[in-house]
């Protein structure tokens, strides 16, 4: 293969523009249940009782009495029950399921059943911290009180609803020797088995987990499936009948989980040349009823504190508080969105408060290669961002622009951020957590399939994959099979999340693929394996919150160019481009692919998906009030990828996946903010938010 990047044919592409490709909800058992989810209607209470109308025969429910081991859901911890006993914390909060072969009839008893609860008053205020973490870099105390000014503002971030193409689904059969195998639409297939195996009570054996053909995930099924997988499981056990999960829309919508409500203060401390000596941080994030993932997308968020700046002095806290709403989860960016939003907004307003166009103010603070990050490890690569910042400039035109947009009547815009992502686990969460194995087998016509826990949920990942190991052994792609993981035959490579699957995954097949090059013979079976090994210069310092967070850091810049009517305040987007540096590119057109997907979600993320909560209830509850982009809401983008090689990365691949999301709110907000002259500091800025800030908001 003369250049990884060249675009080939999608390994999938033919099953999927065909119709063959098989979702969850397409796949069909003879004998098998169709199971309903009966959940709670209020926020914080007791159960009291639980009538049941007559059931037909054939149907059977299944509820907490018949799990056969521990009634909790390990994601980090297994404070999540699988299904409620006596309380219930959130409004859809699982309390039973009924199953039966007639799949109305089962939802007709669901909705027949009667829960008598003593209802208590919700929390909802963000009271209870159930994580925390505090880091400082230098001496912040002293830049505070050297200070010739300090600014301090709070940015305000709100739900946001991943809005996959297909629904959660999972289905379970018994197989022999009571066996039990889960097929679902999935991000980690190892997530789920390794959270049913304590529920069921069973050995390594016992449970078997397939990823279903998978219609987008976006962080929303990295953990989620582990409880549906652990209801089905418990359903397959006592009815010994093959069970289907499937959710409708609105109920996918209202009981998964969200991207974090976030509340962050950011305090800078200033010289008399207006640049930033010291920041401090105060991060709040809404776990919702349990605190799941919210513990690590919390720590994410502070190590994005100081944005794609240096800053020397340093005093960083947060807390992930529990309420009694819809758990929040992964998303993806993992907390970097919020947090970037508020970064590149402060720095945005202390460029208006030097008098300095706000590019050039950033300038001033950007990282460079040798320096210390927010938590004193080392950027060790070259950071291109300089370079980028002018390519995004002399592509959208912004300096001509911001000129004439400055003179002109109409509420045009133009902002730009500038953010990166931190590729692969926190940390030596690689070695110490998730110890990632790959195996490579080659069959006797010299064909190699790969064996790896890695999903491809729409992103393209079994064709960059097979291009890797098909690269390394110069062999044509077409010879190299990347089927769905299966537990019962793919070691555990570990989640598809993080922004790690091509860098980590991909670099270890790269690898496996070389020893295997290196023993081939031609006719024979061959299998080669590979195990992560953790990079010599990263140390890291949990407790502290000190050293190398990221083995590497993907770059992006982003500007976004918007038109607000100024009679009804509608936001109209006229144009994005964005520079990214994801080391290599291993498939260009996947990668625009993840490019466009990514900025338009951050983009809405900034002005245009809203979703409120009321008394723990949201007020959003389908894709017709939860508002995502359409045809008509984007507009043509620019994207281009800079080489900049990472050594350890798969030809020099880092992290794409999550990256192209982050800088697209503040790009957005900041375009906002141009035309309409006025400061934000919550969004998503919709036109309700604008008219409010243009009849009250500050200059």
């Amino acid at each position: 293969m003369n250049d990884i990047s060249a675009s080939i044919v999608r390994c999938d592409a033919a099953a999927k523009i065909s119709g063959r490709a098989a979702y969850v909800a397409d796949l069909s058992i003879d004998g098998i249940l169709h199971a309903k989810t009966v959940r709670s209607t209020i926020a914080n209470g007791t159960i009291l009782d639980i009538v049941i109308p007559p059931l037909p025969e054939g149907v059977v429910i299944v509820d907490h009495t018949d799990i056969p081991g521990e009634n909790g859901v390990k994601i980090i911890f297994k404070e999540m029950p699988v299904f409620a006993e006596t309380e219930v914390k959130y409004i859809g909060e699982p309390i039973l399921l009924v199953c039966g072969p007639d799949k109305a009839v089962v939802e007709k008893i669901a909705r027949k059943i009667v829960v008598t609860y003593k209802e208590e008053p919700g929390v909802f205020a963000w009271t209870t911290s159930k994580s925390h973490y505090a880091y400082q870099k230098g001496d912040p105390d002293h830049a505070f009180k050297t200070a010739a000014r300090i600014h301090t503002e709070t940015f305000e971030t709100g739900y946001q609803e991943q809005a996959y193409i297909e629904p959660q689904g999972m289905i379970g059969y018994p197989e022999a020797a009571g066996k039990i195998t889960l097929v679902g639409s999935m991000q980690c297939p190892y997530y789920v088995k390794n959270a049913v195996l304590g529920v069921i009570a069973c050995d390594d054996d016992g449970i078997r987990v397939i990823q279903a053909e998978t219609g987008g995930a976006f962080g929303g099924k990295e953990e989620f499936p582990s409880l549906t997988g652990a209801q089905i499981a418990v359903a397959v056990k006592k009815t010994g009948k093959p069970v289907s999960l499937i959710y409708e829309r609105t109920e996918d919508v209202e009981v998964t989980t969200k991207r974090h409500p976030s509340k962050i203060t950011l305090s800078a401390a200033l010289d008399a040349d207006f640049r930033v000596i010291g920041l401090k941080a105060r991060v709040g994030l809404d776990a919702g009823a349990y605190l799941g993932l919210s513990g690590v997308v919390l720590s994410r968020s502070l190590i994005a504190a100081t944005g794609a700046y240096t800053i020397a002095h340093l005093s960083v806290e947060g807390d992930a508080y529990c309420t009694n709403t819809v758990p929040t989860g992964a998303f993806r960016g993992f907390g970097a969105p919020q947090m970037f939003y508020a970064i590149e907004q402060l720095m945005g307003h202390l460029a208006a408060l030097a008098g300095l166009d706000p590019v050039a103010y950033k300038r001033r603070h950007l990282a460079r290669k040798n320096d210390l990050t927010s938590t004193q490890g080392v950027f060790r690569d070259p950071i291109l961002l300089p370079a980028m910042i002018d390519t995004v400039l002399q592509r959208s035109d912004y300096k001509r622009k911001i000129r004439a947009f400055a003179k002109d009547d109409a509420w045009k815009g133009i902002g730009l951020s500038v953010f990166f992502h931190g590729c692969g686990f926190t940390g030596s969460g690689e070695a110490t957590h998730i110890k990632a194995r790959v195996r490579l087998e080659k069959d006797a016509d010299d064909h190699v399939i790969v064996r790896i826990a890695a999903v491809d949920m729409g992103q393209g990942s079994s064709t960059a994959l097979a291009k890797i190991v098909a690269g390394v052994l110069e062999r044509p792609v077409a010879t190299v099979h990347v089927p769905h993981p299966d537990t019962d035959t793919s070691p555990d490579s570990g989640p598809t999340v993080a922004s790690r699957t091509t860098m980590i995954v991909g670099g270890l097949l790269a690898r496996c693929a070389a020893n295997l090059k290196e023993a081939w013979v031609d006719g024979m079976v061959q299998t080669a394996e590979e195990r992560y090994v953790q990079p010599a210069f990263i140390t890291w310092d949990e407790e502290a919150f000190k050293g190398d967070a990221y083995p590497a850091y993907s770059w992006g810049v982003t500007a976004v160019e918007v038109e607000v009517d100024k009679r009804t305040c509608a936001v109209t987007l006229k144009g994005v481009w964005s520079c990214y540096d994801v080391g290599k590119t291993i498939d260009a057109i996947l990668a625009e692919g993840q490019a466009d997907g990514g900025v338009t979600q951050g983009i809405a993320y900034g002005y245009l998906e809203n979703m409120e909560i009321k008394d723990g209830r949201l007020k959003q509850r389908n894709l017709t009030d939860y508002v995502i982009p359409t045809a008509s809401d984007v507009c043509p983008t620019d994207t281009v990828f800079v080489d900049n090689p990472f050594a350890y990365g798969p030809y020099g691949a880092k992290g794409l996946g999550e990256l192209t999301l982050i800088g697209g709110a503040p790009a957005v907000t900041a375009a906002i903010e141009n035309a309409i002259k006025r400061r934000i500091t919550r969004i998503p800025a919709t036109p309700e938010t604008i008219l409010e800030l243009i009849e009250h908001g500050q200059d």
